[in-house]
């Protein structure tokens, strides 16, 4: 897991081309882009825009994916997304090799705080719970990149 903000997105270029290809993306990112999925190299690097409002923790489960790192920017709004080990949560729903998730419980271990311009990197270890209200509930509008590895 890497907690990060978009001015230091050049330090994560050697990560591969993927990543590469996803910051060159969130660095010129337009927010009047609307939601939906945007390819960015066909199935190996592709953005999902999102607008939402946050919900309580407590109502969202952990996740976790094998095929794909998840690069979450925050473009507008706060949001709290929850890390925790993936060996310290419970599945409850199996991965999907279709959907390339599995569905988790387990405590909130560790806020990542998310605000404009902030991103997180989720790799297939890192269990997370995203789109929670950190202190009260907010309007977001998000990007998550989805990497093949």
């Amino acid at each position: 897991m890497i907690h990060d903000t978009i001015g230091h997105a050049g330090l994560y270029y050697p990560l591969g081309q993927g990543f590469k290809v996803a910051f060159g993306f969130l660095e010129h990112f337009d927010p009047a882009t609307p939601d939906g999925r945007v390819p960015l190299d066909g199935e190996n690097v592709f953005a999902l825009v999102q607008s939402y409002p946050t919900t309580p923790a407590a109502e969202r489960p952990f996740e976790s994916h094998r095929a794909h790192a998840d690069l979450q920017f925050l473009v507008a709004g706060v949001e709290a997304i929850y890390y925790s080990p993936l060996d310290r949560l419970t599945e409850t729903t199996p991965y999907s090799a279709a959907t390339d998730i599995a569905l988790y419980r387990g405590s909130d271990d560790i806020p990542l705080v998310m605000r404009p311009g902030s991103f997180a990197i989720l790799y297939p270890h890192d269990g997370h719970k995203p789109c929670c209200s950190w202190h009260d509930p907010a309007s977001v509008k998000k990007v998550v990149v989805k990497i093949r590895l």
